[in-house]
């Protein structure tokens, strides 16, 4: 049975920071470019969800039979961020999902579990998230070179984009980065001299020599070559020490996004995707407790998923520059702050139990009398006022036009001012009325286009609340 990738999607958040921000905060200079800074309100289960809703454009959510999520900055210790996501997207409840976490290398592993649930038929097609939003220490090299990001891939046996034509691993217990249970809110790292020589450079040889010994492959028979680097000096390096040439060595993007973990070598791969011609091989590599190594070859049918995924380089194009290196300590929440005179904000685990279709898979409801659609639910219609006389309609998948905002500079409760509300007209019919994020208030104008994305509101009651808002379209 052949295997393979039969969609891919990404996800670049909008904002990014410049480099030379972080170093005149410290009085440094080693920074050149920008990199990629989830906004306030996202996170790894966020970014997931905006990276599988790109791979499964034109696919039916009801064909998914599995789902395999890979970070290590999951919003939960204990709770599976795979559920979350897989009711986000609307998936059946019937299939499997799984958390692969706590190593650079999870992604890597989701991938290849999810190749074997399909070669084993336990599952037609399993969908491959990988997502992270790292938190490194303040003024370290680290916060130069991460970024954040995801990937998705979609993995079965029929109209298969990029044959996996092999794949060979090594495990290690190399401590490379880490980050305990207890006590520890960054990663850490050891010296850098011995982790990349001992570490990256050793397993990332070991596992390509092994790779091209098992099929009988060389350097030379790829086009291009995506794989995991720390940094963009040990990346170059780690090509020469692979016999490969400058041309076939796949931009690691970190001069516009930087490293995004363990989603990183799969963001990397979706690009080379992007680029290369139908029956050109694509090396990959992935980094962490050792190393994988792939092959994939493009068919024909890679033409029809290029056109209307947003990928990596129209992510890459769609961006916002985040005015301050303050911004940024506020987003993470890096400081203790001023206490508000204000109670916290308190939420209901028996609301979002009640209203999971409406606040998490995105449902409204149509007047079977009247036929006008509206949102949030209820019982009596607001035009015809007929009682009890409602079918469910997703409005999450379709745009529509602003009809009106207004922007408030005081909002208590925002950490990203000024908050903005919206009335937007939905395509299909329908009027929302919600939060506005990635946005610029000056260039908001009536009229123009909205989407839905998948976000954080609060922290309320100790459990992360999702839902959904709108923002200018992307891209």
């Amino acid at each position: 049975m052949q295997v393979g990738i039969v969609s891919y999607g990404a996800y670049i958040p909008i904002y990014r920071l410049d480099r030379e921000k972080i170093c005149e905060m410290w009085s440094e200079k080693r920074g050149n470019g920008e990199r990629s800074v989830a906004n306030v309100d996202e996170d790894a289960i966020t970014m997931g969800v905006a990276a599988a809703l790109d791979c499964l454009k034109g696919f039916a959510s009801d064909t998914i039979d599995g789902l395999y999520f890979a970070s290590n900055t999951a919003p939960y210790r204990e709770k599976q961020s795979a559920s979350i996501i897989a009711t986000a997207l609307d998936l059946r409840t019937d299939i499997f999902t799984a958390d692969f976490c706590n190593s650079m290398g999870a992604g890597a592993q989701a991938l290849r579990s999810a190749c074997d649930a399909v070669k084993a038929g336990t599952a037609k097609r399993v969908l491959v998230i990988a997502s992270d939003c790292r938190i490194p220490p303040p003024n370290s090299v680290f916060e130069l070179t991460v970024g954040d990001g995801a990937a998705a891939l979609l993995v079965g046996e029929e109209e298969i984009i990029a044959e996996i034509e092999g794949n060979y691993a090594i495990s290690s217990s190399f401590l490379d980065s880490w980050r305990r249970e207890r006590g520890d809110r960054y990663f850490r790292s050891w010296e850098d001299r011995f982790v990349i020589e001992k570490g990256y450079w050793n397993y990332g040889v070991q596992v390509m020599r092994g790779f091209f010994e098992r099929y009988n492959f060389k350097p030379k028979d790829f086009a291009k070559a995506a794989y995991y680097g720390p940094d963009i000096r040990s990346h170059k390096i780690m090509a020469r020490k692979i016999g490969l040439s400058q041309d076939q060595i796949q931009d690691p993007l970190f001069e516009v996004m930087g490293n995004t973990g363990c989603a990183f070598f799969m963001m990397l791969l979706i690009a080379a995707f992007e680029n290369l011609k139908v029956g050109e091989r694509v090396l990959c590599m992935s980094y962490g407790d050792g190393a994988d190594a792939w092959s994939f070859r493009l068919t024909e049918q890679i033409e029809k998923v290029r056109r209307d995924r947003r990928g990596i380089a129209k992510h890459l194009a769609s961006k916002m520059m985040l005015p301050s290196y303050g911004k940024y300590v506020r987003f993470r929440d890096l400081m203790e702050w001023e206490a508000k005179p204000f109670p916290p904000v308190e939420s209901s685990l028996n609301v979002f139990y009640r209203d999971e279709k409406a606040l998490i898979r995105g449902y409204g409801q149509r007047c079977k009398v009247c036929k006008h659609v509206q949102f949030p639910p209820q019982r009596i219609c607001m035009w015809c006022q007929t009682k009890d006389q409602f079918e469910d309609v997703k409005i999450v998948d379709k745009r529509g036009k602003l009809f009106t905002f207004s922007v408030d500079e005081r909002a208590v409760f925002s950490l990203d001012l000024p908050n903005v509300l919206v009335i937007v007209d939905l395509e299909g019919g329908g009027r929302i009325y919600s939060q506005a994020t990635d946005r610029d208030p000056r260039t908001l104008e009536i009229g123009m286009e909205m989407e839905f994305t998948f976000r954080k509101f609060h922290e309320g009651s100790g459990f992360h609340n999702y839902s959904w808002k709108l923002r200018p379209v992307r891209c």
